[in-house]
């Protein structure tokens, strides 16, 4: 197997950057990446949507990298998040993480101009970054977070040929299943969802980013492993809990929720950064209730 398609295949944990009175929480985000080493996950995609990327300062981007490569354990892939507005800044932060010693960066689409940030538009920065990068180079698909902006088939069609960009973490239900039809030897597509994590293994999908994995890291990395071991009746049973809960605690209320199951579950949560709210009192009741019932903590 390509050695980057060995890279993505298997069960990431979207970290979460855990705060405390608005501060990063750095003690607490390196010992749940130490605790995490002890499961099956593939590694960890460090400031992504679920790390708050865009509310964390630079100097704090580069504490939350060095923090990460520091704590993973050697079996561990470290993705980082490098996608910012222009392609100059971009550049400038993919070769900083590289040099940090992240495996891979993802790319999230620049959004600010969105009316303006056409197909043409994407893969002229997707190539530019990616022949200046010094690692290898994953698409990040996620309009929810990117004003609507959406890496077409065209788009990955075009990038997915360079040697530098080895896949996509596809977190639209609209396009993951597309995309797939380009998954390849050298270029892998990733679920960044749940919901569709094991459709797409079906469809030829080499792993996928579950915000379930903060959570219950263990469950997510056996959902992967039962598949690949041909146990799909087990695969499937297990699949239907982990979507059930992913609908009440990452899908009902964000990254907020997800967070306070981290707290739930033994790791550093803690609320979101300012201006998002942390759970109310009766939200907080509700999502005890669902893991308790989940049948993951008994």
């Amino acid at each position: 197997m390509n050695k980057n398609k060995e890279m993505l295949s298997g069960v990431f944990a979207p970290m979460c950057t855990p705060f405390e009175n608005d501060e990063v929480n750095i003690s607490g985000f390196e010992q749940n990446i130490k605790t995490m080493n002890s499961s099956s996950l593939k590694g960890f995609f460090v400031l992504g949507t679920n790390g708050e990327f865009k509310t964390v300062s630079e100097t704090e981007r580069v504490k939350i990298l060095e923090t990460a490569v520091g704590a993973a354990a050697s079996d561990k892939v470290v993705m980082a998040g490098t996608g910012v507005e222009s392609t100059r800044e971009t550049i400038r932060l993919t070769k900083q993480a590289a040099e940090i010693g992240v495996s891979s960066v993802s790319l999230l689409m620049p959004n600010f101009f969105a009316k303006k940030i056409d197909d043409e538009v994407m893969i002229n920065h997707i190539l530019e970054v990616a022949d200046a990068s010094p690692i290898p180079v994953v698409l990040y698909n996620n309009p929810s977070v990117a004003a609507g902006i959406t890496i077409s088939e065209a788009v990955v069609e075009a990038v997915s040929v360079h040697e530098n960009v080895v896949g996509v973490k596809d977190s639209s239900k609209d396009t993951w299943s597309a995309n797939t039809a380009y998954d390849s030897d050298g270029f892998s597509v990733m679920a960044g969802s749940a919901s569709y994590f094991l459709d797409l293994l079906e469809k030829g999908g080499t792993g996928g980013v579950l915000s379930l994995a903060n959570i219950i890291p263990d469950a997510c990395g056996e959902l992967y492993n039962l598949y690949i071991a041909g146990k799909k009746e087990e695969a499937y049973a297990l699949n239907e809990r982990l979507v059930s809960l992913n609908k009440l605690v990452s899908g009902k209320y964000g990254v907020a929720g997800v967070k306070y199951a981290m707290d739930y579950a033994g790791f550093a949560g803690g609320a979101p950064r300012r201006p998002l709210k942390a759970l109310t009192g009766e939200q907080k009741k509700s999502v005890e209730s669902d893991l308790a019932a989940s049948g993951f903590f008994n």
